[in-house]
């Protein structure tokens, strides 16, 4: 599996065997071990407060590396005062300390909104990353409902396990490890604000969603993927219901509506509400938010070989290539995204205010590893209800809008390089073998190349999760910006090194 984060300009992955699982980001060295979600979750320990003076002595130690010595010791003067008794760094800290004290975690909703939430830029390429799985082996559309039908058979028997919570507990060093993202992920759906965004879960509601939805030539579907008993369609069954989707939707000269989501936060806050100012547009929008997650099934893309086959791969899943591509064939603002392509391609995109890599990469691997199982003879499906169109309504304004939209996706994807590198010279266990981070290792092995061209180090923007901070209660926010004080040391290196 090959993922795609959303400044990187670059993939480089380690080869590896088709035949077994594709792990990704998973925390290292984690078991899975089977327990009761809501008793697991009541014995972890809250998220501390660290002591004022240990924040300040770390703002300090961070800052030295990146300014000069007059403005160092000005810096230093001023976080003295801050930190005087009865000053104002004691009245934040109490008031930390209070916060702490009354939720779960008193970092996590500020470190979603600040970092998600109030971000305006385009969730596409600027935060929602992409994942490619490996290439399957079918070329036509039956190959690709079959497979499809599987993926969402997959991703229910995973939600089983969530809706039961009987989903293994991960732990780390023999501690438990927080499971609540697990919990974030289906049937959750970003809605566009005119200056903050927010996140809604229709999974906690009194009536959880029972349909995906289904996108395919820019048409929208709501697929009911329970039986009147509550069970699960089976393969067969979703099989049918999508050959039925795909008879549905052959014309290809569909308004792209889910291209609206593509666009600047702000823009598409007024555009939304303009869209669902409309009854049936409001209703449309409404199923698509609430359902499970959602299914993008894309045509055949122009053959590529090898590496570029990887690089087409991933543009594809990171943002659909364009206006003329399948941009449009997407909701950008739904978590959890599969993409199905006729060509054997797949892979998903998935919206990151609500989880971080590990509760999706633990799907996703679970997915792959069920649409591997040999196929076993089921009952006939039997009468199946007619999955419902989602209609909209396209007004001269959302209709302005709509090309407004694929003008600014087009300048994206235009701006984007993507370039698929497979290093195959050695794997995560050589910088492990050092006591050292891979996902560090990387990053500053991304500022030396940047450094001996330009004599300069490059501003990282790429957050690293600290997965044994995990073991804290609803944790959403282990992160370090990689600009520690020995980062310049290690990259200011002479360049025939």
């Amino acid at each position: 599996m090959l993922a795609f984060c959303s400044r990187t300009v670059a993939g480089m992955v380690k080869t590896c065997a088709l035949g077994r699982p594709h792990h990704l980001v998973k925390p290292v060295s984690a078991t899975r071990v089977s327990g009761r979600y809501l008793t697991h979750q009541r014995g972890l320990p809250g998220l501390p407060v660290p002591p004022l003076q240990q924040t300040c002595e770390r703002y300090i130690t961070a800052l030295e590396p990146i300014m000069e010595a007059d403005e160092l010791t000005h810096t230093r003067r001023i976080i003295q005062e801050f930190q005087e008794a009865g000053g104002v760094g004691e009245q934040l800290q109490r008031g930390l300390e209070k916060r702490a004290g009354e939720t779960e975690n008193w970092l996590s909703q500020w470190w979603v909104q600040v970092a998600y939430l109030d971000y305006r830029m385009p969730v596409v390429v600027h935060s929602s990353p992409g994942l490619v799985l490996p290439r399957m082996d079918f070329r036509d559309k039956d190959g690709q409902i079959r497979f499809a039908s599987k993926l969402i058979a997959g991703v229910l028997d995973f939600k089983t396990m969530i809706d039961n919570e009987t989903l293994p507990v991960e732990y780390l060093g023999g501690k438990p490890l927080c499971m609540n993202q697990y919990y974030e992920v289906l049937s959750s759906c970003r809605i566009p604000g005119l200056k903050r965004d927010s996140v809604v879960n229709h999974a906690k509601s009194s009536q959880p969603p029972r349909h995906i939805t289904v996108v395919h030539n820019f048409q929208f579907f709501q697929l009911d993927v329970y039986n009147r008993d509550g069970t699960p369609l089976t393969a067969d069954q979703l099989c049918v219901q999508l050959e039925k989707i795909c008879r549905a939707s052959q014309e290809t000269n569909t308004e792209p509506v889910g291209i609206l989501t593509t666009q600047h936060r702000d823009v598409w806050g007024k555009s939304y509400l303009n869209l669902i100012k409309d009854k049936t547009n409001k209703e449309s929008v409404s199923a698509i938010q609430r359902s499970i997650f959602t299914l993008c099934l894309d045509g055949a893309t122009p053959v590529a070989p090898g590496e570029l086959y990887r690089s087409c791969a991933a543009v594809q899943m990171l943002h659909g290539g364009g206006s003329q591509s399948y941009s449009g064939n997407r909701w950008f603002d739904k978590t959890l995204q599969f993409i199905v392509g006729e060509d054997g391609t797949c892979g998903a995109n998935y919206e990151h205010a609500p989880a971080e890599g590990p509760p999706i990469v633990a799907l996703i691997d679970h997915v792959v590893e069920y649409t591997r199982k040999a196929e076993t003879a089921e009952s006939p499906a039997g009468s199946l209800p007619v999955p419902r169109r989602l209609l909209f309504n396209i007004t001269p304004e959302i209709k302005q809008d709509i090309e407004e939209a694929k003008l600014s996706m087009n300048t994206l994807a235009q701006d984007l390089d993507m370039r698929v590198k497979v290093f195959g010279h050695f794997g995560k266990n050589v910088p492990k073998a050092h006591k050292m981070s891979p996902d560090a290792f990387i990053q500053i092995a991304l500022q030396l190349a940047y450094y001996r061209p330009f004599l300069s180090t490059l501003r990282c923007q790429r957050t690293v999760q600290l997965i044994p901070e995990n073991d804290l209660f609803s944790q959403n926010g282990s992160f370090v910006e990689i600009d520690a004080t020995s980062h310049p040391l290690l990259v200011q290196v002479p360049p025939g090194l």
